[in-house]
Formats: C-alpha cells, sequence, structure tokens
C-alpha cells in the first residue's frame, strides 16, 4: 500500500466526509420525523423505515469514525502544516501555492517542501508509516 497516497486521499475526501456527516443526521431526523406525522398502519411503511433508518445510523457511524482519524492526525500538525495541507488538498484552489507563498513569506520551492513536511508527519499519524 502506498501510505502516502491514501494519505493525500483522505484529505481529498475529508470536506465531502464532514458534509455527509451532517446530511446523514438530517436525514436521520427527517426518517424519524416522517414516521412520528404519518400513521403507521402499514408493516411493511414501518419496516422499511426502520430498516432506513439503522443503515443511515450505520453510515453515519462510520463516518465519525473516519473524521475522528483523520482530525486525530490533524491534531498531531503545527498551524502552519495544517494550513498547507488544507489549501493544497481539502480546499485546492488556482492560486493556493502563490497564497501560501506570500503568507508564509517564503518561496514556492519551500511551499513544497513544507507541504512534504507536513504530508509526512500527516501519514505517520495516521498509519505509522510513510513508505
Amino acid at each position: 500500500m502506498i501510505w502516502k497516497q491514501e494519505a493525500i486521499e483522505k484529505l481529498r475526501h475529508y470536506d465531502a466526509m464532514r458534509q455527509a456527516q451532517e446530511n446523514l443526521s438530517e436525514q436521520i431526523v427527517q426518517t424519524k420525523e416522517e414516521a412520528d406525522e404519518k400513521s403507521m398502519d402499514c408493516l411493511d411503511l414501518q419496516m422499511d423505515r426502520l430498516v432506513r433508518q439503522k443503515e443511515l445510523q450505520k453510515a453515519l457511524t462510520q463516518v465519525r469514525s473516519w473524521l475522528r482519524t483523520v482530525n486525530r492526525a490533524l491534531a498531531a500538525l503545527t498551524p502552519e502544516e495544517k494550513l498547507i495541507l488544507h489549501r493544497l488538498y481539502i480546499y485546492p484552489e488556482r492560486g493556493n501555492i502563490d497564497r501560501l507563498c506570500g503568507e508564509l513569506n517564503v518561496e514556492q520551492s519551500s511551499v513544497y517542501r513544507k507541504r512534504d513536511k507536513a504530508l509526512k508527519k500527516f501519514t505517520l499519524a495516521l498509519y505509522g508509516k510513510t513508505e
């Protein structure tokens, strides 16, 4: 397994997973409210809603676990390292390298070195390995 690439993929999916957590929570509430609002005369409808709630809850549990793992690894980084990884992987935009150069008052080559160092530290915090 290429640990570094796995770590990059986690960073790239971080924002989507945070959004999934919010969406799943809302869907669970909505499903419960629908069950409360409607007459549950039909056993099939009751079972369908119960299964849906269980599936949503399982997915939410998995997403929360994933986020806890990634958040613990991010917590191992300095604020500067977090900023670099956020700009380059979590919220990438055109011009982020130049913005980082200006904010950190360094050349592009330094940003890339800092990125590599932060990514290595993040990968070690996630998996205990980098290679």
